[in-house]
Parts: structure tokens; sequence; C-alpha cells
């Protein structure tokens, strides 16, 4: 991932206008949830803070049209100053951004938080030896934030959806509904690989989760539904990526994979390379599980949310992705 194209995409996102099924007994993950209480939907009166755990933002992003999306749900979004903050490349030092971080997860007052922002970050303030708190909690974030979500899931907590912020209004009314618990419609994809699986999802960036190979926070693959998106990278990158993976075993006992959009700007590319669906078909064809391409999330336009650990169906007959209620 480039980090200038995601900052780019980041400001985009924060300037332009079945999660019932959550609940402890819904899931069955291969980590141990921490909280034995359910997580409850977001009402009119619920608490939100926005948080930056990247790359430093532009000091006129305009957060007005998230606010008044949130405002319009009965929600309160606080928006602190340190979201403007930088150091460096961050938004603040590891320390610092840690430091909010907690603050936020453990502030008994808020109902969630949501990932602002973007670049690159997210993982150093993991390795800064962040703590996740002992409740679950929403986090609403994609891209560098991947990470975070991926962290909060191993660490067993409820709450964590990969979405934007940001995007047209259907894409928004779709993440409202997941935090306030509503059912959401199928995702359709292209079907690859016939078959049907079924299992908690595990969506994220590939480029941010093949960091985290070998570290405390990558989450268990066992019986997933796997859901992969990037930006920026070359099919011979992914291809790169998708060997580590395979390599390491992380496939073996994935339920059903489906890839969302893999953008990137065609200037790094030989006569006879693949292309990037060639290359995902490749590499994750030969699994002998279903296989869905083109989602409609990742970087770009829509994002669609999907939740972590939430039990889906994945059908690579008709090319859909179903949240279980």
């Amino acid at each position: 991932m480039r980090r200038r194209s995601l900052l780019e995409l980041a400001s985009l996102a924060v300037g332009s206008g079945a999660m019932a099924s959550l609940w402890p007994g819904g899931v069955r993950a291969r980590q141990t949830p921490r909280s034995l209480s359910p997580l409850q939907p977001l009402a009119k009166g619920s608490r939100l803070r926005a948080l930056n755990p990247g790359t430093w933002m532009d000091p006129d992003t305009d957060f007005n049209p998230l606010v008044q999306r949130c405002e319009a749900q009965g929600w309160v979004l606080e928006i602190p100053d340190d979201v403007r903050g930088q150091w460096q490349w961050f938004s603040g030092t590891d320390a610092q951004r840690r430091r909010v971080l907690e603050e936020a997860w453990n502030d008994p007052t808020l109902d969630g938080v949501m990932y602002v922002g973007g670049g690159w970050g997210a993982a150093r303030v993991l390795e800064a030896g962040v703590q996740f708190p002992k409740r679950s909690f929403w986090a609403l974030g994609f891209s560098d934030s991947s990470a975070l979500l991926l962290a909060q899931w191993k660490a067993g907590l409820l709450g964590a959806i990969h979405g934007s912020t940001g995007g047209p209004e259907e894409q928004w009314q779709r993440t409202v509904s997941l935090l306030k618990g509503e059912p959401t419609a199928p995702l359709q994809g292209r079907p690859m690989h016939a078959g049907s699986a079924q299992g908690p999802l595990v969506v994220t960036n590939l480029t941010v989760a093949t960091h985290l190979i070998g570290t405390p926070w990558f989450p268990s693959l066992q019986g997933s539904v796997l859901v992969l998106e990037d930006v920026g990278e070359a099919p011979y990158r992914v291809d790169r990526m998708l060997t580590q993976w395979r390599s390491a075993g992380l496939l073996n006992n994935v339920a059903g994979v489906a890839c969302g959009r893999f953008s990137w700007k065609e200037d790094d590319i030989l006569p006879g390379d693949f292309s990037m669906a060639g290359i995902l078909e490749e590499r994750l064809g030969d699994l002998g599980i279903p296989l869905l391409l083109d989602l409609p999330l990742g970087h770009g336009l829509p994002n669609q949310s999907l939740p972590l650990g939430v039990q889906a169906q994945l059908n690579g007959s008709d090319g859909t992705l179903q949240l279980l209620r």
C-alpha cells in the first residue's frame, strides 16, 4: 500500500458525505472471548470517539459530515484535538497513540470508536504494548487500522467492523445497520469456485495482515471465512504475499475465501504478467474451498462494511456472502 494514496482516500472518506449475532452465544470463534456480556447495539445517546492511530492528517480535514451522520442517528461523536496531531509521519508518538487508544477503549461513557486517517502506524502501537480492555467495544475502520481490528478479534473481543466512515449514503446505512443490530443484505461477488462455507468472518487488508504474521496479534484462521482486500500492490506483490500465507500454512484450514477490491495503478507490469484476478485465482483457487472475487469492499467505492467474528455463509455457486443471525 502506498501511504500517499491511502491518505488521499482517507481524507475523502472523512469528508464525504446482523450485529445481534455478535453476542457470544452466536460466535464460534477459535479465540475465547474475554467478555461474556453481550455487546449492545448503538442507540440514541450512544457516544463514540474518533481516533487516528496512523499517519497524521491534514489539519483542515472536515469532520462535520461524519459528525452530522452520527447526529442523524442520535449518536454523539467526539473529535479530540489529538486526531490532528503530528509527530514525524504519525499522529503522535507511539506512546501518545497508545495512551489515546487505551483511554478511549476503557472509557465507560463510550460505546465505541471510529478509526479515521490511514497510512501507517497502527501496528507500531501494538508493538508499543497497547493493552486491550476486558470488555467488547465497537470499532470501525479499515486499511492501516486493520491491524487493530485483527488484534481486537485475536483478543477475543467482539465489535470490530471493517469499513469506512465515509462513502455514499447507501454504504453508510449498511454500517449503521450493523452498529444498530439490524439485518443487512448479502454482498454479491463473482463466483470462482463452487461450494458452501460457514464460519466466523476475518476481514482485513492483505498487506497489513501479512506484516502481522508471526506476531501475537494475528488471529487464528481455522474454520474462518477469510475476506481480503488491498490497494497499490501490483499482481506480483500480491503473489508474493499470498505465497507467504501458503508457505506458512495459514490457508490450510480456512473454510472459504472472498476477495474484495485489489485496486492498483498499472504502472508496474511486464509482458506476460498475471492479471490481478488471474493471480488471485491461481494462488487461492487450488485450496479446495469456495472462492469469490470482486466483493464490493476495500479501497475505493463502494466499501461495504463487514464485522469480524460474526458467522457468515459464503456461497461459491451464486457468489453471495451473507451474515447469519
